[in-house]
């Protein structure tokens, strides 16, 4: 576990907020919803795309919210950040892009 996953999960520990993976997963997507809520509104919802502007403790909020889910699942954030950037540079050296390929 990484210094990052590590102290999320201390603070939650240390603050009582356990919540089960579903909870979690719906407090991920609340926080991830605040950062389209950011763009929206400073883009005036797509007219001016160059005007984006998030505020950088929505993407505090949705680190910790997935670092935190990642703990109730027992799974190593960084570890599954290594299989993701491992899954994606095997797509682009196969002539895809990173993005999902249908076939999986």
């Amino acid at each position: 576990m990484d210094d990052a996953q590590q102290r999320v999960a201390d603070f939650v520990a240390r603050h009582d907020l356990e919540t089960p993976p579903a909870y979690r997963v719906l407090d991920l997507a609340s926080e991830v919803g605040e950062l389209a809520k950011d763009a929206n509104e400073s883009t005036d919802y797509g007219t001016t795309p160059e005007d984006i502007a998030i505020n950088a403790d929505e993407i505090g909020d949705v680190l910790f919210a997935v670092l935190a889910l990642a703990d109730a699942l027992e799974i190593d954030a960084a570890d599954a950040l290594e299989e993701s950037l491992e899954k994606y540079e095997q797509r682009l050296e196969n002539g895809g892009t990173p993005g999902s390929n249908a076939t999986e």
